[in-house]
């Protein structure tokens, strides 16, 4: 099995990066509330991937 630096190259550097993500500034800068389901919820839902 290879590892994800050999198989994405130079990318594999950033890939493997912890980086955590907020919408907390988009929020606060332009009064942005989501409405819809996040995305574990709306994963959960399955019309994402087939019927088994």
């Amino acid at each position: 099995m290879l590892e994800a630096g050999e198989h994405f190259s130079w990318l594999g550097g950033m890939i493997g990066l912890d980086s955590p993500a907020t919408s907390a500034l988009t929020r606060e800068l332009l009064g942005w509330q989501p409405v819809q389901p996040g995305l574990i919820d709306d994963l959960d839902k399955g019309h994402y991937f087939r019927a088994k």
